[in-house]
């Protein structure tokens, strides 16, 4: 229950910010107004604070004004536990378990720091094999995250006494007889988002940057069960957001005066690299697919509940997902089926098989492109996209001319993440805990969590109950289809299936004349990670922008 001293302060918050959203003047009220307001839910921010939250509080009204402009019927339900399951969705046929093919030809290359860029069937068939020991293959991963951590700011904390443990436990057990499988022995890095015991788990974040949190993250404990070696926790940018950290900016290997993107940045950089052969990362609103495409590298980002989040940071609840970053589809999903399922300590997360069937023939997949999207992207990026789709052309695939769903707010939904960020977040606000992060400016976490505490609890619903009608809008355009083929940037595909909850995959689609990589995006239906990444492993099979990495690594 809320206490007598709680009641009125909230009925005061209610009547001031009714005022300020509802004033036939639009945009009328003044930085005095803010200042007057934080008084009634009994917060301070400096002059500097009211300076930056301004702007985004003009902005925030406007996305107000853009949500009111849709009718919505009475029987709209809010999500408030999320679930991106839309009405007359039919669960796809799911097979369970996966026989990865290790080939057993491979050797140890010459010269050895091509093993960097091995992929994980690559790597498997040597530690299986016994040419090369998991402590060897982790010793060597080491190495060069300690080598290019002063270049690149990929790692947070490099966790040497515990890899090797593993690795020797690995090699103990693979001499025995005991082989787990395909990510025995093979060393990964993981986002700094998620908890190991006897580490710190910083959120990439200045006040958090002594906190441990000891017990282990589901997805770690998954992998480690796999006989995966964790070597680094990798960065993240500041409680997921970017690529800036308490100690600097990750780099993007392709160009070092290019920040890696974020906020999954440090996986995206280690992994493009060759510091590690995969990494994890999280997923609120690009944070998988942007690190992947500035890196190079393939991502894969899950159905919303097909991975558990259990001791992974929150920043939104209906909205976090946690994947992949890899050298290839297949790899992303090795990783996916070792780290999927059903978590008795995520309620969000769903109990269904998964498994790869690579033998399905990808003519028969129904497929659809967002062509006036693509077209319009006049850039190298839209070049190498329609590049990239001539390519599955030749391949068989005849995809089918489909738009992005219409008359929808889109400006109106980013409330969603901040609103509930800020309820995560609530202490580090109120505590003035947030005024020590790095970045302050308008764009930063600093910010937006700030301007969080401004954001009408109507409003949120109401964009929930938007959302709810873009679910069933998605359901409609993809129901025929088992993969849309987007460009990942520069339209409303992500911010809405990152709403929705459906799968994507960002995939390497070459160079442009700068020699950044650039991509383009796979979306399948909801619980059907297989289909796009039967698509993306076809692609990759037919092209190589899947084997480059970046010169001088």
């Amino acid at each position: 229950m809320l206490s007598k001293t709680r009641i009125p302060q909230l009925v005061l918050l209610f009547i001031s910010l009714t005022w300020l959203s509802c004033s036939t003047h639009k945009n009328s009220f003044t930085k005095r107004d803010v200042k007057k307001s934080e008084k009634l839910i009994g917060l301070h921010f400096a002059n500097k604070d009211i300076d930056t939250l301004y702007p985004y509080l003009k902005r925030n009204r406007s996305g107000f004004d853009s949500l009111r402009k849709y009718p919505i019927g009475n029987d709209v339900f809010p999500a408030v536990r999320f679930d991106p399951t839309p009405f007359g969705f039919t669960m796809p046929e799911q097979q369970n378990g996966t026989e990865w093919d290790i080939p057993d030809n491979v050797e140890v290359p010459e010269p050895y720091d091509l093993l960097a860029f091995y992929t994980i069937p690559q790597l498997a068939s040597l530690v299986k094999n016994r040419k090369i020991t998991s402590t060897e293959l982790t010793r060597f991963f080491l190495a060069r995250l300690k080598k290019y951590q002063p270049e690149l700011q990929c790692s947070i904390t490099i966790t040497d006494s515990l890899a090797l443990e593993q690795a020797k436990r690995a090699d103990e057990e693979i001499k025995n007889g005991k082989y787990r499988g395909i990510l025995h022995g093979i060393p990964y890095g993981t986002k700094d988002l998620m908890a190991v015991p006897g580490y710190p788990t910083t959120w990439g974040a200045a006040p958090y940057k002594d906190q441990i949190i000891n017990e282990t993250a589901t997805v770690v404990k998954k992998l480690e069960d796999a006989g995966a070696i964790l070597v680094a926790k990798l960065v993240s940018g500041a409680l997921a957001r970017g690529d800036v950290w308490f100690n600097g900016k990750t780099k993007n290997p392709w160009d070092t005066t290019q920040g890696a993107s974020g906020s999954s940045a440090g996986s995206g950089s280690a992994t493009s690299a060759g510091l590690v052969p995969f990494a994890l990362g999280t997923e609120t609103l690009g944070s998988i697919t942007s690190p992947s495409t500035r890196n190079g590298v393939t991502g894969l980002r899950p159905t919303y509940g097909r991975v558990s989040r259990h001791g992974v940071m929150s920043l939104s609840w209906s909205m976090d997902k946690v994947g992949p970053l890899a050298r290839n589809a297949e790899d992303c999903a090795i990783v996916f089926e070792a780290i999927q399922g059903k978590d008795k300590n995520d309620l969000t997360t769903v109990d269904l098989p998964f498994g790869m069937n690579w033998k399905k023939d990808i003519k028969n997949l129904r497929v659809a492109y967002l062509k006036k999207d693509i077209e319009e992207d006049t850039t190298e990026t839209g070049d190498n996209l329609r590049k990239a789709i001539k390519s599955l052309k030749e391949i068989g695939i005849e995809p089918t001319a489909v738009e992005m769903p219409k008359e929808v707010p889109y400006r109106g939904f980013d409330i969603i993440l901040r609103a509930e960020a800020g309820a995560f977040f609530d202490e580090l606000v109120r505590s003035g805990g947030v005024d020590v992060m790095v970045e302050q400016d308008q764009r930063s976490r600093a910010n937006s969590l700030r301007q969080s505490r401004f954001i009408p609890a109507v409003e949120y619903i109401q964009a929930n109950r938007q959302r709810q009608v873009l679910i069933q809008k998605m359901q409609d355009l993809m129901k025929n289809y088992d993969v849309l083929i987007s460009p990942t940037f520069g339209n409303d595909q992500l911010l809405a299936t990152n709403l929705t909850g459906h799968p994507v995959i960002a995939v390497p689609t070459g160079l442009d004349d700068e020699n950044h990589p650039t991509s383009m995006t796979f979306v399948g239906n909801l619980y059907d990670e297989e289909s796009i990444l039967l698509l993306a492993k076809a692609f990759q099979d037919n092209t190589s922008f899947d084997e480059l990495h970046p010169p001088g690594y």
